[in-house]
C-alpha cells in the first residue's frame, strides 16, 4: 500500500532543493519504499515582476543584507556538497517568478515525471543560473524530463492552468504554510524543513513496519 508524499517547494527555494535533495536519497537506497510523491505549488515571492528582480538586491531587501545572505549561501553551499549538489550562486542574474514553472511541474504530474521535472528546474537555476521564467528554459526542462516540449511550449503560451495554481498557493497559505519546504505524509503528517537523509530513512522505516502490523 502506498502512502502519498506531498512536498510543498518552490523552485528558486534553496532549502527545498537540499530537502529535496536529501529525500531522494534516502529513497534510492530502499527502491522498493512506500511514498507516492505528488510535487504542490508554494510561491515565496508570489509579487515578483514577470521579468523577475535582480537577486542580490531583492534579497537583501526581503531578508537583510548581503552579509547576511553571503553568510547563508555560503552553508547552503556546504551542505548542498554534501548531498550532491552544486550550488552556484555566483550565475544567478534574475530572480524569476516561479508560477510558470510551477504550472510545468502540475503539467509534469499527468505523465509521472514530476520529481524529475522539479529536480530539472532546481538544477538548472541554482546549478547553471538559468531564468526558469523563461519559455525556452522551461521547454528544455520538460524535455529533460521526458515530456514534449513543444507541447509544453504551446501550453506555456496560454494561460492553461494559470488560475488553479495560484488558487492552490493561496489555499496552502490560508492552511498556514508560511515556508517551504514543507512535506505532508499521508495527509496527516506535517515534516517542515530540508531534513537529513536519516530523518527520511526512519520515517519509511515506520511506515513500513506500519503497513505489516
Amino acid at each position: 500500500m502506498s502512502t502519498r508524499l506531498d512536498i510543498i517547494s518552490d523552485p528558486v527555494c534553496p532549502w527545498c532543493y537540499l530537502g529535496a535533495a536529501n529525500l531522494l536519497r534516502a529513497l534510492a537506497a530502499r527502491p522498493e519504499h512506500p511514498f507516492e510523491i505528488r510535487w504542490r505549488p508554494f510561491q515565496l515571492h508570489p509579487e515578483m515582476p514577470p521579468g523577475g528582480m535582480d537577486p542580490k538586491a531583492y534579497v537583501a531587501a526581503k531578508f537583510g543584507g548581503e552579509g547576511r545572505i553571503d553568510a547563508m549561501n555560503a552553508r547552503l553551499a556546504t551542505m548542498g556538497a554534501e548531498a550532491g549538489i552544486a550550488f552556484r550562486f555566483d550565475r544567478i542574474a534574475r530572480s524569476p517568478n516561479t508560477l510558470d514553472a510551477h504550472r510545468l511541474i502540475r503539467w509534469a504530474g499527468a505523465e509521472g515525471v514530476q520529481t524529475r521535472a522539479a529536480m530539472a528546474l532546481f538544477r538548472r537555476y541554482f546549478e547553471a543560473g538559468e531564468d526558469i521564467s523563461d519559455a525556452g528554459v522551461l521547454e528544455a526542462a520538460a524535455e529533460e524530463a521526458g515530456m514534449d516540449g513543444a507541447v509544453v511550449a504551446r501550453l506555456l503560451e496560454g494561460d492553461a492552468d494559470r488560475a488553479e495554481v495560484s488558487s492552490e498557493v493561496e489555499a496552502f497559505r490560508a492552511m498556514g504554510v508560511t515556508g517551504v519546504p514543507t512535506f505532508v505524509i499521508g495527509g496527516r503528517h506535517v515534516v517542515s524543513g530540508a531534513q537529513p537523509c536519516d530523518l527520511w530513512t526512519q520515517v519509511t522505516s515506520e511506515i513500513e513496519a506500519a503497513a505489516l502490523s
